[in-house]
């Protein structure tokens, strides 16, 4: 198995070398080319995320999204020591619900990756998601201990649904708050977030679990999933790279020739 993964990655880096392009010929759209221009040779990388931290819709994204990413990391590590607790000798049904919950989050991600797309309706369709989050977490919560497995099936896959397909919301979130800043800084930081967060959330379930069972647990995830979907209702849908989008031609014109002094406006 280990040799497969290690042919696939293998295989996925000579793609990358041989087929990725550093960037497109053409800009996908005129926030994008106005970002290309704006970009300063001479900004530091340190300066970025400073002007990033300054930005407090993105600071209360960066915490929700950490919470959100963290609790999943959590659930993904802890799953089968939560499943064998309450049917013992189901390993192998263990294994299928994570697989369940990946499968189902998958397809929650296209989902909602498409309608985003189609909506331009970020913040609501990113607490919508994010409460329907903390939904099903109650949910499995409340099921996990009855006795039936099909339907921990059943209510896992709904979480991950939902879990999962916040995820990208998170990414495209962030860069709408965040532009014309790199998308690679803002994404990094949420992947550090959701790191430390998973960390934090994965010891801390753990010790709960092995204490006081799995329900205490899974309700420890619950109580910051809840503050996760209240914070992002504090979050202000300024969507910057739409607002980028509609400028005439000549407001962007505008815009680049005083790009040195708007650039840390954006940012704050």
């Amino acid at each position: 198995m280990f040799y497969i993964v290690a042919g696939v990655a293998a295989l996925l880096f000579i793609l990358v070398i041989i087929v990725f392009r550093e960037k497109p010929k053409h800009p996908p759209s005129r926030a994008q080319s106005l970002s290309y221009a704006l970009a300063s040779p001479d900004a530091s990388y340190l300066s970025s995320i400073v002007r990033l931290f300054k930005n407090l819709n993105f600071v209360l994204l960066v915490i929700t999204y950490g919470l959100n990413a963290g609790a999943f990391y959590a659930l993904s590590t802890l799953l089968n020591r939560m499943v064998i607790l309450h049917y013992p000798g189901e390993e192998v049904n263990a294994g299928r619900i994570g697989l369940t919950i990946v499968i189902a989050g998958m397809l929650g991600a296209v989902i909602s990756g498409i309608w985003l797309d189609r909506s331009k309706t970020y913040k609501e369709t990113t607490l919508v998601v994010y409460i329907m989050t903390v939904v099903g977490m109650v949910v499995y919560t409340l099921t996990l201990n009855l006795g039936y497995l099909w339907v921990v099936f059943i209510t896992a896959g709904t979480m991950g649904f939902f879990m999962t397909g916040y995820l990208p919301l998170g990414f495209e979130f962030a860069v709408e708050l965040t532009y014309p800043e790199s998308e690679g800084i803002s994404s990094g930081l949420l992947n550090v977030s959701a790191q430390v967060f998973g960390i934090i959330f994965t010891i801390s379930q753990g010790q709960i679990i092995d204490n006081y069972g799995t329900m205490p647990g899974n309700i420890f995830l619950c109580v910051f999933l809840t503050l996760g979907a209240a914070l992002t209702a504090f979050i202000r849908a300024d969507l910057r790279r739409q607002k980028a989008n509609k400028e005439a031609p000549e407001n962007s014109t505008s815009l680049l020739s005083q790009s040195a002094e708007q650039r840390p406006l954006l940012g704050s």
